[in-house]
């Protein structure tokens, strides 16, 4: 084991975790020469090696949340490995390395991944991630720390937030240290309104003078690690979660321009997928970089493995783990997820009745594709959100059950082909919808494009999203099964679609162009 020279200089906090060259890293550097014959078992080396394996494994664990070389040697030069994971505790001053998120590209992909665990969806804001290590003595003196997403010291940088934790103190007087992990975003100093990533790029980066700041921020705080002298790493996040909301309440300063102080805004997946859905969107609309999914409790999944073992399950921990990219934290941006360049405009012809909140309008709503050969509407899929709450009353004022516009069976012309898609009630078509989606796919329900992309099944548009009327068409100017094929071929040629089938339950969430990831100090 060998510690290699951080490139910061000793004293610095270095996100570099691999400052430990193992003996096997060593031997694929100075390879043994080819003649060189295999050593005889010896027990005593194997000790030796065991020491090793396990004096590296320690200082990594130390490392991840005490990355400060100047005190891992003299800990290490004052009494040696013993004992040195309590001398080295995570501890406000010395940033910890960050937990990261695992990027998924579908709200399917992050159900399939965490099954019936309860996880909470927060909003990804489009700011600067930032630690902030705070504490005050007895003389009600604060002092202040604030880390980027690789340990740089950024305290100079904003003023105003160190302003700020003083103002959080004084609303809890009982607390006296804690460690943060926020997200620093541009607001609208008048409302609060969040603005985007340049304008807070427009700050100064350093001597920042408190009245020389001329872009509002708010502070949205998402975790808690460290408070009053007990570390909470171990804790599952819904009890760090609630442990922060309790003793760091929101602070919006009497001050113009003032740094505010909130929690990220959330929804929990015991409200419901619809519920998420519609979180989704409404991060999106509210600008955004998507969603960060975190996993409430210790749980475990089930892991693919060969075709023989097949699955099994692996435990996951809701514990706070600095320095790796978790699978408890699963981000959904907006660019991650893949998207039709085109839109189709679909006919609504009958729906369901909502539940929960959704319990007196209709949601979802069942919609076709026009098929001129045939002269009939056949339905392709089932859209639930992308709809205000002012939308779904106007439909049901324009679609009351039992009407000339709604009835149990479809009554009117042209007629309407529903395949294994059975709404509750019929609409009288008579509307074009704009809708966008994230694919189409092959599907065991719809009959949309029977025959024309594959002999046994139809074809269906996976995450329907409604944009908007068309005012300016009609039913024979709505998209046809021919468009659809056109759409999955092109898709298939292109290499967009993983799946290629659905399930039948259709939803929606926000669509975009697929781009890469640079990652930098503002990604998580």
């Amino acid at each position: 084991m060998v510690l290699t020279e951080p490139t910061g200089g000793a004293a610095e906090p270095s996100q570099r975790s691999d400052f430990c060259v193992s003996a096997d890293d060593m031997a694929r550097i100075i390879p043994l020469p080819q003649n060189a014959k295999k050593k005889p078992a010896d027990p005593a080396r194997d000790v030796l090696n065991t020491a090793f394996a396990n004096a590296e494994a320690l200082l990594r664990k130390i490392y991840v949340k005490h990355p400060n070389y100047d005190r891992i040697v003299d800990a290490l030069l004052e009494a040696g490995l013993e004992g040195l994971d309590s001398r080295l505790p995570l501890t406000v001053g010395v940033p910890l390395l960050p937990t990261l998120g695992s990027p998924t590209r579908s709200l399917d992909e992050i159900y399939d991944r965490l099954g019936l665990l309860s996880f909470a969806a927060e909003f990804k804001y489009d700011g600067q991630r930032a630690q902030i290590h705070a504490s005050v003595n007895d003389r009600a003196l604060v002092s202040v720390k604030i880390f980027s997403r690789h340990l740089e010291d950024m305290t100079d940088k904003y003023p105003d937030v160190v302003s700020l934790v003083e103002d959080v103190f004084k609303l809890s007087p009982r607390m006296n240290s804690f460690i943060v992990d926020t997200e620093i975003v541009a607001i609208n100093p008048a409302d609060g309104a969040i603005r985007s990533f340049q304008e807070l790029s427009n700050r100064a980066r350093k001597d920042v003078k408190l009245d020389e700041v001329k872009v509002s921020v708010c502070v949205f705080a998402f975790d808690i690690m460290y408070l009053d002298g007990q570390v909470l790493l171990e804790r599952p996040f819904r009890e760090r979660r609630n442990l922060l909301r309790t003793h760091l309440p929101p602070v919006i300063p009497e001050a113009k321009g003032a740094a505010r102080f909130d929690h990220v805004r959330s929804c929990e997946s015991e409200d419901g997928r619809e519920a998420i859905e519609e979180f989704w969107q409404t991060a999106v609309n509210t600008s955004c970089e998507g969603l960060m999914i975190k996993l409430l409790d210790n749980g475990d999944v089930l892991e693919e493995l060969n075709q023989k073992e097949k699955t099994r399950r692996k435990p996951l921990p809701a514990t706070y783990e600095p320095d790796k990219r978790t699978s408890a934290w699963l981000k959904l941006k907006k660019d991650y997820v893949t998207g039709l360049g085109d839109s189709l405009d679909l006919v609504p012809i009958g729906a369901w009745h909502g539940n929960g909140r959704k319990a007196q309008w209709w949601s979802p709503i069942l919609l076709a594709v026009w098929d001129a050969d045939a002269s009939r509407l056949v339905a392709v899929c089932k859209c639930m959100s992308g709809f205000s709450d002012a939308f779904y009353k106007s439909l049901k004022d324009r679609y009351p059950e039992n009407s000339e516009t709604c009835a149990a069976q479809p009554v009117w012309e042209p007629a309407c082909e529903t395949g294994g898609l059975k709404p509750e009630v019929y609409f009288r078509p008579q509307e074009v919808w704009e809708i966008r989606g994230a694919d189409v796919t092959l599907s065991p329900v719809s009959v949309a494009a029977l025959g024309l992309a594959n002999k046994t099944r139809g074809l269906s548009l996976r995450f329907p999203r409604f944009m908007k009327v068309r005012e300016d068409k009609n039913i024979e100017d709505a998209s046809t099964p021919q468009f659809l094929a056109d759409m999955y071929r092109t898709q298939q040629a292109l290499g967009k679609t993983e799946t290629g089938v659905d399930d039948g339950e259709l939803v929606d969430v926000d669509l975009s162009s697929e781009h890469g990831e640079e990652e930098s100090e503002f990604e998580d």
